[in-house]
């Protein structure tokens, strides 16, 4: 889906100047917010901004001071993996 935001022309002007990717930077601003709400999971925004791995996202989101909840059930899981692939 396509799109379009009005800037005046003035701030798109001084946007760009500045180097600022408006589209780019729009993007991010939306997954900021989606995740922070919970409206977007970590794999949308990994699509949305064209990222390849998880690790990518995770970085991106704590640059931005968001985290997603790591609940004791996550714990156990990680926990029940890395007891598995000890034992490989």
């Amino acid at each position: 889906m396509e799109v379009t935001i009005q800037f005046p022309d003035d701030i798109a002007a001084q946007l760009q100047e500045k180097g600022i990717d408006i589209p780019h930077v729009a993007l991010e601003k939306i997954a900021i917010e989606g995740a922070r709400s919970g409206e977007l999971t970590d794999d949308q925004i990994r699509r949305l901004l064209g990222f390849e791995t998880r690790m990518q996202v995770d970085a991106f989101l704590k640059s931005a001071g968001v985290y997603f909840d790591y609940t004791e059930s996550d714990f156990v899981m990680d926990r029940e993996t890395i007891e598995h692939l000890q034992t490989l």
